[in-house]
């Protein structure tokens, strides 16, 4: 079986190296950007199994860096969470129309963001974490 891939985004390192970590020790392969720009290169290139991304950061925001990957026949269907500042929610509307798999708030448990993954990924593979 080949070993998942997720693509983690976000512009607070430490929230990256965190959630990364977590995964590489839940057997994924882990890529990591800090922009959405940067973000859609890699989703290009790796094609990852999921991704995870902050809603707000320089250069292409979460939103932005969806609404491109859902323009893209290669990572149309890839499942998404995304992370929130503790405020702030993203509308069932627009969650609906880009395919966002999850919203998580921060602060948030490494375990939490585990769990959040492997929910998002049971319908789109037999993928085990």
């Amino acid at each position: 079986m080949t070993q998942p891939k997720a693509l983690v985004v976000d512009d607070e390192f430490h929230i990256v190296q965190v959630v990364a970590i977590k995964l590489r020790n839940n057997g994924f392969e882990v890529f990591t950007a800090e922009n959405g720009k940067q973000a859609l290169q890699l989703a290009r290139e790796h094609n990852p199994d999921i991704i995870i991304t902050d809603y707000q950061m320089p250069v292409m925001g979460g939103l932005e860096l969806i609404e491109h990957l859902r323009q893209d026949a290669q990572t149309r269907s890839t499942p998404v969470v995304m992370l929130t500042a503790r405020n702030f929610s993203i509308d069932e509307e627009q969650k609906q129309r880009l395919a966002i798999a999850d919203c998580l708030s921060k602060p948030f448990s490494p375990r939490e963001v585990l769990q959040t993954i492997q929910h998002a990924l049971a319908p789109h593979s037999t993928v085990q974490a």
